[in-house]
């Protein structure tokens, strides 16, 4: 199976809001994708960017991709690299891709000198905990909670 893993560019962003939405079913979330394309781009290429993201392609299509950001942690004191998403279409899944995208995460997160990589996942994604257990990543059970804002 021939990919490419390399940083999004701005013509990747209409099938990105796709996988994404795909991601979000996958993990039994509501996605709304009206004007996501534009907050993406905002986000990933402004000056300053918020986001980043590495893409997968094969045959000329993105994939999959994975998303981070850097973030700092009190208890470290220290920067570290926030995994926000990693997805794969189905056919690309146990091929050996998921742990290229961790690797090429550990590898930015260790040039920007940060301490760990930190992720979450659903906890009935029981086939993402395998791959991560295989990784050797440590499991820390918390609950994770969400409040929704308005904006006024």
């Amino acid at each position: 199976m021939e990919y490419l893993i390399r940083s999004i560019e701005e013509w990747d962003l209409p099938e990105l809001v796709i996988l994404c939405q795909k991601h979000a079913e996958y993990e039994r979330a509501v996605y709304q994708s009206a004007g996501k394309e534009e907050l993406l781009r905002i986000a990933l290429f402004s000056a300053i960017p918020k986001l980043f993201a590495l893409v997968v392609e094969s045959n000329n299509k993105v994939v999959g991709y994975s998303t981070y950001t850097f973030d700092f942690s009190t208890w470290d004191a220290a920067l570290f690299l926030h995994m926000d998403c990693l997805y794969l279409e189905s056919e690309f899944r146990s091929t050996g891709i998921g742990a290229v995208l961790i690797e090429r995460l550990t590898h930015v997160a260790v040039d920007k000198g940060c301490v760990n990589i930190q992720w979450q996942t659903p906890i009935f994604n029981e086939r993402a905990i395998k791959f991560y257990n295989r990784l050797e990543a440590i499991g820390k059970e918390k609950m994770r909670f969400s409040l929704e804002l308005t904006q006024s």
